[in-house]
């Protein structure tokens, strides 16, 4: 499909902060015109959206894809039918693999396969030290050469304080964006809850949220000294707020994102000891998720995302204390955060601006708008379809996802990727 003529939709546009019904055009993979009510005559193929809403496509940063090491979990295919069917059009990939993505070899491996095998488009980012050990930074401009767009080391937090400091100052030479784990690492190692009384009578280590909040203050105190751009990939706790608010009036470059299950989940979820529901960090206080859709709410968190963490039965079927930490959520980041939407805590445009636009302006992309010359990178779905969530239905090859079985509410009909259509539910 070259030229397109989408009628009779919803269209939410994160970039205006509306929800209205109207047209929108695309030639050549790209958006060349919009606009409210009846659509113009046209030679272009009609595609009838029914009242459904019409989005630009998800950029979901943070997905871990298993490749290498560890391909019986998730691979670029299955993680690539996953994204199409869960209305991302971008995923940017984490470099936690094994071995880590740490060298251009490495990186342009990665990219090959996804682009042999993805349907959708494939960022990758790489390794901010060596092994992600924390004891020796990577060659960043290098791996920028070979197509990283972000450096990280994930949830391995870099304790040498000297080290991130010289990575944050070479990282800024290079213009790069550095996305970090905030946790004071000491205090946070083995945590498999939140502390507090459901932890207390599980008998499950935990950890205080104030472990997030120091994290993130040595972070910002960074920042100051280096001027570095960067990215907090969760926050979690309402505890870390106001250091992120001062941050961000004192004029750092600064942004923050946090994950779909602590948007919509809380600790009480674990229940008795479901390890589906093992995450990092781990599920918070219900204060504290409703002060971070809050955050979400008014901006001073940008990005949601669905930290994409597929792991194995063998990795999930073990005590709760033993048990790997993750979940997988490609497929189930829309109608996760639909729940927030039917809930009346945000609204549609609110949403694609978190999960859409705001991802896409820190990565420097033209996608997660509805402009013209925008990508035709689209998502069309039904807000309003009950379904039960079914783990054995999902496209990834690890299915331990904490939504099993759970009532939820609105599908994805079809996803474009430069005005292609590479999903269509049936």
């Amino acid at each position: 499909m070259t030229d397109a003529l989408f009628t009779n939709a919803r269209l939410i546009d994160p970039e205006s902060g509306t929800d209205s019904l109207g047209w929108l055009n695309v030639s050549k993979g790209r958006i060349t015109a919009r606009g409210d009510g009846d659509a113009p005559a046209s030679d272009a193929q009609i595609v009838d959206c029914g009242g459904q809403c019409l989005a630009p496509g998800i950029v979901d940063i943070g997905v871990k894809v298993c490749e290498p090491g560890e391909r019986h979990k998730e691979s670029y295919k299955s993680a690539g039918l996953a994204a199409a069917a869960g209305g991302v059009t971008t995923i940017v990939t984490r470099p936690d693999t094994s071995p880590a993505i740490d060298t251009p070899e490495s990186l342009e491996f990665v990219t090959r396969r996804a682009q042999a095998d993805t349907p959708v488009n494939v960022l990758p980012m790489a390794a901010l030290t060596k092994g992600r050990d924390g004891r020796e930074m990577t060659e960043i401009g290098f791996l920028q050469d070979a197509g990283a767009v972000a450096f990280t080391d994930c949830d391995h937090v870099v304790a040498n304080t000297k080290v991130f400091s010289r990575a944050l100052t070479y990282a800024r030479s290079c213009g790069a964006l550095v996305i970090a784990h905030p946790q004071e690492p000491v205090l946070s190692a083995g945590a498999a809850a939140t502390s507090g009384k459901f932890a207390t009578l599980r008998g499950l280590p935990a950890v205080s949220p104030m472990a997030e909040r120091m994290g993130l203050d040595r972070d910002i105190a960074l920042l100051e000294m280096t001027c570095a751009k960067y990215h907090a990939d969760q926050i979690t706790t309402a505890r870390a707020l106001p250091a992120l608010e001062r941050a961000k009036r004192n004029g750092l470059d600064v942004t923050a994102g946090t994950s779909i299950h602590h948007l919509t989940l809380n600790e009480l979820d674990v229940a008795d000891y479901r390890t589906f529901f093992k995450v990092k960090p781990p599920l918070r206080s219900e204060d504290d998720r409703q002060a971070v859709i809050e955050a979400v709410r008014t901006g001073l968190i940008d990005i949601i995302s669905s930290m994409h963490t597929p792991q194995d039965e063998e990795s999930k079927r073990l005590p709760f204390e033993e048990a790997a930490s993750g979940a997988v959520a490609l497929e189930t980041l829309l109608p996760a955060a639909l729940r927030l939407y039917h809930s009346e805590q945000l609204d549609l445009p609110t949403l694609f601006r978190a999960m859409a636009l705001n991802p896409a302006k820190r990565l420097g992309l033209d996608s997660g708008r509805l402009a013209e010359g925008a990508p035709a990178d689209l998502v069309l779905f039904d807000p309003d379809v009950p379904f039960v969530l079914d783990r054995c239905s999902l496209k990834s090859k690890s299915q331990n996802t904490p939504f099993d079985g759970q009532r939820m509410q609105g599908k994805v009909t079809a996803t474009y990727v430069a005005g292609q259509e590479v999903y269509r539910r049936s």
